[in-house]
């Protein structure tokens, strides 16, 4: 049985944009030229985009990506190791 991948924040932020906008994936399909099919599969995980379909599909939802502070990954110590 295949595991279900984590997704990460930008996909998930793309996928509600999507759903939520207020634009149907027929007309977001028209206007950006990526197929319906394409944008359905992604709002329900079952892909990922291209850089290219990502631009497209930020251009046409009047989205933007900006720099946020990282999270710090928390180490954790090995007992009674190195």
């Amino acid at each position: 049985m295949k595991a279900k991948q984590k997704h990460n924040a930008v996909s998930e932020q793309l996928r509600a944009a999507v759903e939520a906008g207020p634009l149907t994936r027929y007309e977001i399909s028209k206007r950006t030229g990526l197929d319906e099919g394409l944008l359905s599969k992604f709002v329900h995980g079952h892909t990922g985009l291209s850089f290219r379909s990502i631009d497209l599909l930020c251009q046409c939802l009047g989205l933007e990506l900006r720099p946020v502070e990282p999270t710090r990954k928390r180490t954790v110590k090995k007992k009674g190791g190195k």
